[in-house]
């Protein structure tokens, strides 16, 4: 039979988020039962809420940054034991038989991948509920191990905001000699920044303002643009080789491509409601490339959680308590947080 846990969710797309119950499945053969400890705050979760990317059913229960301990599993599963720390990201199934999933890159699924929320649960056809609630049911394939290296409270985010940014970073071979540009310094790209000189780039980050330029060079940053600078953006044409746009608002592509070296890429993993225009010209006269990508596959994700446990990699997290879920999502909107919200969900109780 199916348990009834205590959540916090939305019932429509404007009202303030409300106290739920919703109901987890059985735990099957191949499933683990987690005990969610902590759930971070993704801007998407607030996107998929307000219906920005499209419909969605409700009541639902947004977070995909889940950090807990197992407290069941299933008959068959091989690869978790109770009491282990563990974490379930933006992905929780996948077809596991398409050429996609066969190389690990499940977040490309062919078939499309099952979300942590707001995807048709394979295992009972319901809609997937995410973590900020009390207890997730999830296949052990898609469940990560979060190494002893990592502080439980403050790992949360790495499961989107670190993969999000992990993987451009990793795919387009950012590392010694690469020059790296990120685009905005918010949850994912102060992610973005610490990755990229922990794998040894030179990193500039491209931020409205100067008040977060402390903040970015402590991170680790060699350089700070402020965007509404002309003459700065100017004097940056052509001076990089690698840019990650974590920003959700519509920019000047054409400012951005100007920014790059010959061969140089501007990889998209902010996702803007609105399309933007792109002149050919930006691109062509210096083989430059507009590229997307989204989360990582699991073998990607668990790989970088043992590069931050390795390299002391944590997000710049503030601790709430459930009452607190409204005003952060107001914040998050109004960019007023540095840098990741993370739920306790001991609060529920």
């Amino acid at each position: 039979m199916s348990t009834t846990v205590k959540a916090y969710g939305a019932v429509n797309a404007t009202d303030p988020l409300v106290p739920l119950t919703i109901e987890r499945r059985d735990v099957g053969p191949h499933d683990v039962l987690i005990d969610i400890d902590y759930a971070g705050i993704c801007h998407s979760d607030i996107h998929t809420i307000r219906g920005d990317w499209g419909p969605i059913a409700y009541p639902q229960v947004v977070g995909h940054e889940i950090v807990g301990r197992i407290a069941q599993i299933g008959s068959a599963v091989t690869k978790h034991r109770v009491g282990d720390t563990v974490g379930v990201g933006c992905q929780s199934n996948s077809c596991h038989v398409c050429a996609q999933c066969l190389q690990g890159h499940d977040q490309y699924c062919l078939a499309g991948n099952t979300q942590t929320y707001g995807s048709v649960d394979p295992a009972d056809g319901t809609i997937t509920q995410g973590g900020y609630s009390q207890t997730v049911v999830t296949n052990e394939d898609y469940v990560l191990v979060i190494p002893a290296g990592l502080d439980p409270a403050k790992a949360a985010p790495l499961l989107c905001a670190g993969i999000t940014t992990y993987s451009p970073l990793k795919h387009w071979n950012a590392g010694p000699g690469v020059r790296v540009g990120v685009v905005g310094l918010g949850g994912l790209g102060h992610m973005g920044v610490k990755l990229a000189v922990a794998l040894g780039a030179e990193v500039t980050v491209l931020s409205r303002g100067t008040k977060k330029k402390a903040d970015a060079l402590a991170f680790g940053a060699t350089r700070y643009v402020d965007t509404t600078d002309a003459d700065a953006l100017r004097e940056l044409r052509g001076g990089l080789d690698l840019i990650v746009n974590t920003v959700s608002a519509g920019l000047d592509i054409a400012t951005y491509l100007g920014l790059l070296d010959v061969d140089g890429a501007l990889v998209n993993v902010g996702a803007p409601a609105e399309p933007f225009t792109v002149p050919a010209f930006s691109l062509i006269p210096a083989r430059r490339t507009l590229a997307g990508s989204t989360t990582g596959g699991i073998p990607e994700i668990q790989e970088m959680l043992e590069f931050c446990a390795a390299h002391g990699i944590h997000p710049e997290t503030e601790l709430i308590g459930v009452d607190q879920i409204n005003d952060a999502w107001e914040r998050v909107v109004s960019a007023d947080v540095r840098y990741r919200f993370v739920i306790d969900t001991e609060t529920f109780a």
